[in-house]
């Protein structure tokens, strides 16, 4: 088995467009089981990256590495790590198409690159292999659903597709593609050639996000053996159109890409689905309220989510809360994974401090193994789940790019499920309230009942 493992580097843009690099060897691990994680800002970015491959590879198909913004005109560049000291790169072949998203096929290093009209498949040397065009198109923001289903009275212009959500399906050996025109249409691709499988557009269930922002919308597959079809768990910033977008669900994704039932709620009758909206009245209390989705992953029994959002406040507020200071919280969100009601949803707050300053505003978040260095540290199993996490300092501000005030806090996921479990038998034993507040719009009180809580209960009241 081939192993090529780096450590973490904090990497920062110089103004000829290279990097300047300082490594920090403690998380160096050889149990990373991917290509790349990397948040990427404006001008600065981490690197978390390692490639453990099933077979005997060239070194140069071990590492793939995704560079900050080379310069302020806004081109970008994807860099791979060939062997030591030595380097390639591919840039965007428009300044202005920037890449949104990074997916790497873990069994042979293939690079799935999701940027702004396009979709690249790359060598792991970052060689060009197919281009597949997904933009610009006539479109309006405000039309609903396209006008390829029906006539739009708003004015059309040529818009770009921004590239939202960039997943690899492997088990039908595709890539789903979700981009910012017709609020939020996805492509299904196939992974050889990126000829397009499926794109459904009739149904309301068909358009997952309709927000234009890249970076706010995450799903997560999840399998459930060759007998049932895999689903997907999608989560996303609703944009001001609570209406016709849930901020969680869970969605069927059909083998056949072409069915007509693919991203259909798992389950949906008269009164329940496979989904949360964000109710009219919390957009009395704060107009713009939102959740932003940064990370998502599946580990056991679970769906987990990592989120941004603001604080409700103490009362209603009038107009947008643009231009006031919000408060923002981070939390991770967790589902039961066979839960089609959604009544296992439980969210905690998530942070960390060092030398008594707070690291609340996430920025980025990446599940690996822990390794065996990193297992002693945390007093954890080498093959334990990690959650590796950048926050910035503070609760005053969505970070919009990489702060100077930032640090990377590691969390044992066995101990974020221990603390989960604690919450829920004091909530059950009648101690403090539910903590969803902007679901519930107010406060709520916990109830008692006497209900055994251990490390796979899934209901919540």
């Amino acid at each position: 088995m081939g192993k090529t493992c780096w450590d973490l580097r904090w990497c920062q843009s110089a103004a000829d467009g290279t990097l300047d690099c300082a490594s920090f060897p403690l998380l160096t691990t050889p149990s990373l089981r991917t290509a790349m994680t990397s948040l990427t800002r404006t001008r600065t970015c981490f690197f978390v990256y390692c490639f453990l491959s099933s077979l005997e590879l060239p070194v140069t198909s071990q590492t793939v590495v995704q560079a900050a913004q080379a310069n302020s005109a806004g081109s970008q560049v994807i860099t791979a790590s060939l062997q030591e000291d030595e380097y390639a790169s591919f840039h965007a072949e428009n300044p202005a198409w920037k890449f949104n998203h990074i997916a790497v096929d873990y069994r042979n290093g293939n690079v799935y690159l999701g940027a702004v009209n396009r979709i690249y498949k790359l060598s792991p040397s970052l060689e060009v292999q197919v281009s597949h065009e997904t933009g610009p198109d006539e479109d309006n923001r405000k039309c609903y659903p396209p006008r390829i289903v029906q006539p739009c009275s708003e004015p059309l212009s040529l818009t770009n597709n921004v590239n939202k959500m960039l997943l690899m399906d492997y088990r039908e050996n595709r890539l789903l593609a979700c981009g910012s025109l017709y609020q939020g249409i996805c492509k299904l691709l196939r992974l050889d050639d990126l000829f397009k499988l499926g794109e459904p557009f009739h149904k309301k269930e068909h358009y997952l996000s309709g927000v234009n922002e890249s970076g706010s919308v995450f799903g997560v597959i999840v399998s459930y053996g060759n007998a049932s079809p895999d689903m997907l768990f999608i989560a996303t910033a609703v944009d001001g159109k609570p209406e016709y977008f849930p901020t969680i669900s869970s969605r069927k994704l059909a083998r056949n890409s072409e069915e007509d039932g693919m991203f259909a709620y798992v389950f949906h009758d008269e009164f329940v689905a496979s989904m949360i909206k964000i109710p009219s009245d919390t957009f009395t209390v704060i107009p713009d309220f939102d959740i932003y989705y940064i990370y998502g992953f599946a580990s056991g029994n679970f769906v987990y989510f990592l989120t941004l959002q603001p604080e409700m406040g103490n009362g209603p507020t009038t107009g947008s809360s643009t231009g006031r200071e919000q408060v923002y919280t981070s939390k991770i969100v967790r589902l039961c994974k066979a839960d089609t009601a959604f009544n296992s949803y439980v969210e905690v707050p998530i942070g960390c401090i060092s030398g008594n300053v707070e690291y609340r505003l996430l920025e980025a978040a990446y599940l690996s193994k822990a390794g065996a260095i990193l297992a002693r540290s945390l007093d954890v199993e080498p093959d334990d789940d990690v959650l590796f996490t950048i926050f910035s300092k503070g609760q005053k501000r969505r970070p919009r790019q990489a702060s100077q005030d930032s640090a990377l806090c590691v969390f044992s996921l066995r101990k974020i499920n221990e603390k989960i479990k604690e919450r829920l038998q004091s909530c059950y034993k009648g101690e403090g309230t539910l903590d969803l507040a902007w679901l519930k719009v107010k406060d709520i009180p916990c109830s008692s009942a006497l209900l055994t809580i251990d490390d796979d209960f899934v209901a919540w009241t």
